[in-house]
């Protein structure tokens, strides 16, 4: 009888290897998907949000996680993401989701933008230096 898959769960901070997962519930661009055991090839990026995968004994697992990179091949799942969330209780890891992980990802855009300004400014300068007589 088939045991399942194994999901790999990789972010810059942790590595968890979950073995008997009998499906992967997410959501990417074109909408939800689902993933069970001997599934073709599968690639895509999951969207902001949260995720969830059965195991071989009926428990549900949920991740959230600001997106990430899935692939699926040899009944091997990979999930590499910047940092997720993993918890059993859905009310708890949704308000991780909406609390925690939010606010991080409202502070790493605030990043960007600073960091677009500063770029901006730069070429800025460099166009004015250009100017200047040599």
């Amino acid at each position: 009888m088939n045991q399942g898959f194994t999901l790999h769960l990789q972010s810059a901070a942790r590595y968890e290897r979950i073995e008997a997962v009998a499906s992967f519930v997410g959501q990417d661009a074109s909408g939800s998907f689902g993933i069970q055991p001997g599934r073709a090839e599968f690639m895509t990026l999951l969207d902001y949000g949260l995720a969830r995968f059965r195991l071989a004994d009926g428990g549900w697992q949920y991740l959230a996680c600001p997106g990430a990179v899935l692939s699926f091949a040899d009944n091997q799942l990979f999930l590499n993401t910047r940092r997720y969330l993993r918890d059993d209780d859905y009310e708890r890891v949704s308000s991780l989701l909406t609390g925690q992980l939010a606010a991080e990802e409202l502070a790493l855009q605030a990043v960007k933008d600073n960091l677009q300004r500063l770029e901006q400014e730069l070429l800025r300068r460099l166009r004015q230096l250009d100017r200047w007589p040599a």
